[in-house]
């Protein structure tokens, strides 16, 4: 018996082949060979190569004789029998990820979250553990940041973290109100140990704040006007003007980094304190930690005279960005001072001014980056070519016309516009000077003679360093915001979580020189198994991929055995 193969000529020329299963025979007249027909499978274009594979496997099975496959089936082949299977009584439960929160729990132990946590645990007498809880609230925002109800209800049950699983939500929220007692105590242990780890350079800090806002009509206010206990300041959330220009009930977040981005402490300010107010606080809580200084580094938001004095008492040294089209100073004396740049790097140049003497001495550093500048050149004769446009399509350019009120009103088009004595719209040609006079160039004051113009210029350059770390905790991987919490404790401690995520995500990305969000997709592909029998389960993890691999070698930690676990059926199953 055999495959038989036969070709027949079409009339266009082209030929088709069928298969056909035969066998020969011995013709009894002739006594010559013929070949029996026992089953016709078809044209050889239209059949499924896998039922033939699948006919010679159970050929093969009956004779005791192995085939094979050098191509995998196409098709689904889980009902059928002759596909390979899993030994019997064996069965494939669920898959869930493990190598993100693998790495994020071998980082908690390595800073000493865990340890310091666990002291705490015995010094309390939890009966409950905590520390667990907050890894689990800690690994979530890293990974699908969601409500501590969400990490309690739908995450724990996604990922493969066993020593997490018998929580209840209540552990949660205890956990945080453990963490907000003892947070100066946690954060100050943690950061000398991640100094000591990869020998930072802690002499300069650099700080700033954030505002995080609250979808509510209304601040928080105390009880009652006649409640003495003095620890009641009613509550954090305040009306303020955040960041984006609105107003509404908010916090304050304050974060102090390393120039590597990793954060040393964090705070949370009632959402009508001043910036100027929580540096008197930034600086009380440093001092115990025997930083060689804190630099206070800031936007020109915080620069006015009142401001300055405030931080030279607080902070005592400040690099800060200037109003350079409001200050007459910075317009007369600094942006007009004669003297060549020095050349920092290919898209920075600064040159040292120094106005006044004695206690009124101000010592500002010009900046001056040249392809910012031809990108903005670019850019306003781009704008003006606009306004032109606009005002040679209105023949009356009353500055009353309806028009023209909306196009002065407008940010990009605006500036460059005024009104002229015979009350018509023109081309402000004086701003149009002032503009390019100020091309690709910023304007730096400090009161720190120790600090060279190098370091200067470098520190407010570096201040997009922790800009970038309030976007990470704010809007992209970590997500502080949207806050489900109105104590202010729970708000606390969960702006403490977040800042805990944010040092393991900046230790994994600078160790490995990736971003988190890519190093999270490779590790996602790690993951465990779990296969039930009738009395036990048991987890097994696939086998690693190379780029899981590179990135586990680089941060120091060991991969997961295969067999991770092996138990009796829980009581629940």
């Amino acid at each position: 018996m055999y495959l038989r193969t036969t070709k027949r000529r079409n009339r266009d020329g082209s030929q088709v082949a069928y298969y056909q299963l035969a066998h020969n025979y011995r013709d009894e007249k002739t006594g010559g060979p013929q070949a029996k027909i026992i089953h016709n499978f078809g044209r050889a274009d239209q059949l499924d190569r896998n039922e033939l594979v699948r006919l010679c496997q159970s050929i093969a099975r009956v004779c005791g004789v192995t085939v094979h496959d050098p191509l995998p089936l196409s098709n689904d082949d889980s009902q059928n029998p002759e596909t390979p299977s899993l030994p019997q009584g064996i069965q494939l439960y669920e898959t869930r990820p493990l190598g993100a929160v693998w790495v994020i729990e071998a980082l908690w132990e390595r800073l000493g979250v865990g340890p310091v946590l666990r002291e705490l645990e015995k010094e309390t007498n939890s009966t409950h553990k905590y520390e667990r809880a907050l890894l689990a609230m800690t690994a979530n925002r890293l990974c699908e940041p969601t409500s501590k109800l969400g990490v309690w209800d739908r995450w724990l049950r996604k990922v493969y973290l066993e020593s997490c699983q018998d929580l209840k939500l209540a552990h949660m929220y205890e956990a945080m109100d453990l963490l907000h007692k003892y947070a100066a105590r946690v954060e100050k242990t943690v950061f000398f140990k991640t100094a000591h780890l990869f020998n930072l350079e802690v002499d300069i800090i650099f700080y700033d704040t954030t505002t995080c806002s609250f979808s509510i009509d209304y601040a928080d206010s105390s009880d009652s006007e006649e409640d003495d206990d003095e620890d009641d300041d009613g509550g954090l959330r305040k009306f303020g003007r955040n960041k984006d220009g609105t107003w509404t009930p908010q916090v304050i977040v304050a974060l102090a980094v390393t120039q590597e981005g990793l954060p040393v402490r964090s705070w949370v300010f009632p959402g009508n304190t001043s910036d100027v107010d929580t540096v008197k606080q930034i600086k009380k809580d440093l001092q115990g930690w025997k930083l060689g200084r804190a630099l206070f580094v800031a936007d020109s938001g915080m620069n006015s005279e009142e401001n300055r004095s405030e931080l030279a008492r607080a902070c005592g040294h400040y690099v800060l960005a200037t109003r350079t089209g409001s200050v007459a100073e910075i317009q007369t004396e600094v942006l007009t001072h004669r003297g060549h740049y020095r050349k920092l790097a290919d898209n920075l140049w600064a040159k040292e001014i120094v106005v006044g003497d004695g206690v009124r001495r101000r010592r500002y550093v010009l900046c001056f980056n040249p392809k910012e500048a031809k990108r903005q050149e670019r850019h306003r004769a781009e704008v003006l070519g606009e306004i032109k446009e606009k005002l040679a399509s209105h023949k009356d350019r009353d500055a009353t016309a309806k028009w023209a009120i909306k196009l002065m009103a407008t940010k990009r088009w605006g500036r460059y516009l005024k009104v002229n004595e015979e009350k018509k719209v023109i081309i402000d040609q004086e701003a149009v000077r002032k503009a390019k006079k100020m091309d690709g160039k910023w304007v730096l004051i400090t009161n720190d003679d120790s600090l060279s113009v190098d370091d200067i210029a470098n520190g407010y350059k570096n201040l997009m360093v922790i800009e970038r770390c309030f976007r990470t905790l704010k809007r992209t991987q970590i997500s502080m915001v949207p806050m489900h919490h109105w104590l202010p404790q729970r708000i606390e401690a969960h702006v403490k979580i977040c800042v805990l995520a944010l040092l393991i995500e900046r230790v994994a990305e600078i160790a490995t020189d990736k971003s988190w969000p890519r190093i999270r997709q490779e590790l996602d592909r790690v993951q465990v198994s779990e296969f039930r029998t009738d009395s036990h389960q048991f987890f097994q993890r696939n086998n690693i991929p190379k780029s899981a691999v590179d990135i586990l070698k680089k941060l120091d930690i060991s991969w997961p055995k295969t067999i991770l676990d092996i138990r009796p059926h829980s009581s629940d199953l």
